[in-house]
């Protein structure tokens, strides 16, 4: 089941939830998610479809994970705890 809502968040940032569960969930361990998504208006303006716009930071991460290949989970684990087991 999703529910939707459209809130507004006040200039406070402070929002409250009161959720009335429908009688179709059973009672008892449920797990519920919270995402926020904004809602950014746009006014109109085409997207240029490629932008010669340098970008330095997308660069330097698309570079670190083409060297990932086909690694593992334990791999990398391992080698983020490599510098603490030195």
């Amino acid at each position: 089941m999703t529910m939707e809502q459209m809130i507004t968040i006040p200039s406070d940032h402070r929002v409250f939830f009161e959720f009335l569960a429908p009688r179709e969930i059973p009672a008892g361990p449920a797990k519920v998610e919270f995402k926020v998504t904004p809602v950014i208006e746009t006014q109109n303006k085409p997207v240029p479809e490629s932008s010669n716009q340098a970008t330095p930071r997308a660069d330097r991460l698309l570079g670190i994970a083409s060297h990932l290949g086909d690694i593992t989970l334990e791999e990398i684990r391992a080698e983020r705890l490599a510098k603490y087991l030195k």
